[in-house]
């Protein structure tokens, strides 16, 4: 060790301790640059890191590490400006290695000086994928889990209101019902029991909703012909459409079965296509399309692809803003004026999908309508098996 240390210190030869230290550095890029950006000098954690050999960058500009957005916004030439006004430039982003990958990467440039004169940049790259990785994935983790408490206690409280306003709404229906006995010859009345029931159909339809959002409403499960299904519940689904809208369905020629809850289904569907019509106040067409799509299964431990029946709504309405759309499966989170929507619709779709062991889909555009998908798991095995 002592022979080793006192060679080394024998080396009087300035540049080639320089040289060796420049070759030593194996887990960052540290390279020169001249004035004007273009790479003098390249080392062995440089070539490690970018996958290019000296030859092949050494008189080349530097931005050809930066992305194209970033070389565009002339991200290479301000750090150069920055590092010799500032005296060092700092920061952290994404860069290129040669085989068209990006990294993350910790940069540090600072000037370099020969008495007062600029004569370039020394240029420092780490590679810090990893750790941005592990701190991004802690960070999604931590929102993860703050955000299932949250829900878990509106999932709680959701499930307790709804059972209280379930038993109460069975009163006013009992009452309503023989009034109605009582008042069949007085026409007045009798419009009065039939807005009232109708104020108690749209509280029991919210009862509905806040189990299905709670998964507190048991589903019964069938195996459904969604094609034959649709059919017949296709005139219903008019019926939430006002007068100069169009509803319309394309399915797919044999389309697998599905195991779920009919009514909820169509509890969805309702929502869905009122949300629709909500959007197309000036008229429109509202096109329910049902195929087949093969797709990996979310809720897989490994990545497994499966089919799935997709029952899309869509409308050619005013669409959704893009920090819209990522709210739009909030409960009680809604854009229509208070007393016009309680925000649980796409909610209920939402849990109800996922309680059958599917997803939800939603694309919109601004002015350019809004699709939503229902993928739901295709069953493989025939019916008469």
């Amino acid at each position: 060790m002592v022979h080793a240390v006192t060679k080394l210190t024998a080396q009087t030869d300035s540049s080639r301790q320089l040289k060796l230290l420049f070759e030593s550095v194996s887990d960052h890029a540290l390279y020169l640059l001249d004035t004007d950006g273009l790479v003098c000098s390249w080392n062995p954690g440089a070539q490690r890191i970018k996958g290019y050999s000296a030859e092949e960058v050494i008189g080349t500009h530097f931005g050809r590490f930066h992305c194209p957005v970033d070389r565009d916004a002339g991200e290479p030439e301000r750090s150069l400006v920055i590092a010799m006004r500032e005296g060092r430039y700092a920061c952290e982003g994404w860069r290129l290695r040669k085989d068209g990958n990006r990294f993350r990467a910790s940069v540090v440039i600072e000037p370099v000086f020969e008495g007062d004169e600029l004569v370039g940049f020394v240029k420092v790259t780490r590679d810090i994928t990893e750790s941005y990785q592990a701190q991004t994935l802690l960070r999604d983790a931590q929102r993860a889990l703050a955000s299932t408490q949250q829900f878990e206690s509106v999932n709680v409280l959701s499930r307790g209101l709804a059972h209280e306003f379930n038993n109460l709404l069975t009163t006013v229906h009992n009452a309503l019902d023989l009034i109605a006995v009582r008042s069949a010859d007085d026409a007045a009345t009798m419009r009065l029991i039939e807005n009232a029931q109708a104020a108690a159909d749209r509280g029991a339809m919210l009862t509905r909703q806040l189990l299905a959002f709670g998964s507190g409403q048991t589903l019964v499960r069938e195996r459904v012909d969604v094609a034959a299904w649709l059919a017949r519940t296709l005139p219903a689904l008019q019926g939430a459409c006002q007068i100069g809208l169009v509803l319309k369905a394309e399915l797919r020629p044999q389309l697998p079965d599905v195991l779920l809850d009919p009514a909820q289904l169509e509890s969805a569907l309702h929502n869905l296509v009122r949300n629709a019509c909500d959007a197309m106040p000036d008229g429109g067409s509202v096109c329910i399309i049902g195929e087949v799509e093969r797709r990996l299964d979310p809720q897989a431990d490994v990545p497994t692809y499966r089919n799935y029946v997709a029952l899309r709504v869509l409308d050619d309405g005013h669409g959704m803003a893009p920090e819209i759309a990522a709210r739009a499966s909030e409960p009680f989170f809604t854009t229509k004026d208070i007393g016009q929507g309680s925000g649980l619709g796409l909610s209920q779709v939402f849990g109800f999908v996922t309680q059958c062991g599917g997803f939800v889909d939603v694309s919109s555009t601004e002015g350019g309508g809004t699709t939503v998908s229902l993928l739901l798991p295709a069953l493989e095995v025939p019916a008469n098996d």
